[in-house]
């Protein structure tokens, strides 16, 4: 998981690097990154259902092989479409490991130990995270661009031989996937994550809606194909269940809020308050590193309490926390900003784990794979939708663009807690 969190954020520092060493455009650099998070999101609910067919230590294991694989592919690349290649090879392992990841943690620790599992995850993704720039700068301080995916190797073979000794044997269904089914969920999210994606263009509105108007039409054959099936690849079973419903809903709203604080506040610092860039990033920890400290807490308490209500408190303390940003004096010192920044990690953080418990808790054993997918999409489209906004906003030129952004994450965290508030599990 710290290979497949952390490939999803160092490459963003090597773009320029990137671009200029094979002598493409920025443009068409930007492809680097986005081949590889639209791998993984097109992969994440087929290689969940593979998972709940043939077992999640199968796919887990397979998953994390191609990736170490087309690490190496990546290392090599002599080109730009080489490279896109091989990073989406490199998307669709990270999704075979990402897609099982939490089921397996449900077979890994004892039922009355879920949340401190989940919990423990949490730590492993934000700490990622918040380490991605700074391990970077590190790599490309010293060597070039392609020690960026070279590092993966040994680490990938080493994750290898541990996998293939300690990961659980789990059930398995011996299901068919549907292979319509894998193709129309493709197209649906290709065309939302690319709809959404364009929003923030003028002149690229029609497209847009375009491509979410798509999106519906080939969403909805999706969703009616998925209801004649015994074992769909989208768990309309798990959907049916309000709690299930509900934490997801809570989760896609609130990794949406996040997204767009995140989005908008390096713009500010470097944009109005004349911050460095290396400044911006270690203003910025705060964030990942209270997700980091408060999770495990979190999970401990989810095991003993009720995870629906720990996880609204935590989207009420995210919102203070956004709150207090947007209310920023006109010159603050970069402590001033730390310690509200660290406010909005504490509270997401004790979100998180309870509501990721609850999303895998509420589904059946069986069906531990389905909720793990749907989890992990659910946190890409949030981070889309949280991405959308930002475009929208810088895009329309609005005054004050970081102020409406912050005010609309503390909208969407306030909803999210309201959502989660709804729910009835304990």
């Amino acid at each position: 998981m710290i290979m497949a969190v952390l490939d999803g954020a160092i490459v963003n520092i090597a773009l320029p690097t990137i671009s200029g060493d094979l002598g493409v455009t920025p443009a068409n650099a930007i492809w680097v990154v986005n081949a590889y998070q639209l791998a993984i999101t097109v992969a994440l609910l087929p290689l969940a259902s593979l998972g709940d067919s043939l077992g999640y230590r199968r796919v887990y294991i397979v998953g994390l092989a191609i990736f170490t694989a087309s690490s190496l592919a990546c290392a090599l690349a002599p080109s730009l479409p080489w490279l896109i290649v091989a990073r989406v090879a490199q998307g669709f392992g990270a999704a075979g490991v990402m897609s099982v990841n939490i089921a397996i943690v449900r077979f890994i620790y004892p039922k009355a130990q879920l949340g401190l599992g989940v919990g423990n995850m949490a730590v492993v993704v934000a700490s990622s995270s918040a380490a991605g720039p700074s391990v970077a700068a590190a790599v490309l301080s010293v060597a070039s661009w392609h020690w960026l995916f070279f590092v993966n190797v040994p680490i990938g073979a080493l994750a290898l031989l541990v996998a293939t000794r300690a990961l659980p044997r789990t059930p398995r269904s011996g299901h068919r996937i549907d292979a319509l089914s894998v193709a129309l969920n493709a197209v649906t999210l290709v065309l939302l994550v690319t709809g959404i994606d364009r929003l923030g263009d003028p002149r690229g509105l029609t497209i847009a809606f375009a491509e979410l108007a798509g999106a519906l039409v080939v969403g909805a054959v999706f969703v009616w194909r998925q209801l004649g099936l015994p074992q769909p690849i989208l768990p309309i079973d798990l959907l049916r269940r309000p709690v299930f419903a509900l934490s997801l809903a809570t989760s896609i709203t609130s990794f949406a809020a996040q997204s767009l604080a995140l989005i908008a506040l390096p713009f500010y610092f470097e944009g109005a308050l004349r911050f460095s860039s290396a400044t911006t990033g270690l203003l910025l920890t705060p964030w990942p590193v209270g997700i980091a400290l408060i999770a495990p807490i979190a999970g401990r308490l989810a095991d003993r309490f009720s995870p629906g209500k720990l996880g609204s408190i935590g989207l009420l303390v995210e919102a203070c926390g956004l709150t207090l940003l947007a209310l920023l004096p006109a010159d603050p010192r970069p402590l001033d900003i730390a310690w509200r920044l660290a406010i909005c990690g504490v509270g997401f953080g004790f979100f998180q784990s309870p509501n990721n418990k609850l999303i895998i808790g509420s589904a059946p054993p069986h069906r531990s794979g389905g909720a793990a997918g749907l989890q992990s999409t659910g946190r890409l489209v949030g981070q889309s939708i949280g991405t959308a906004f930002m475009a929208v906003i810088f895009g329309r030129m609005f005054a004050g663009p970081t102020e409406i952004a912050l005010w609309t994450a503390v909208g969407l965290s306030l909803f999210a807690a309201l959502v989660g508030g709804l729910r009835r599990m304990d």
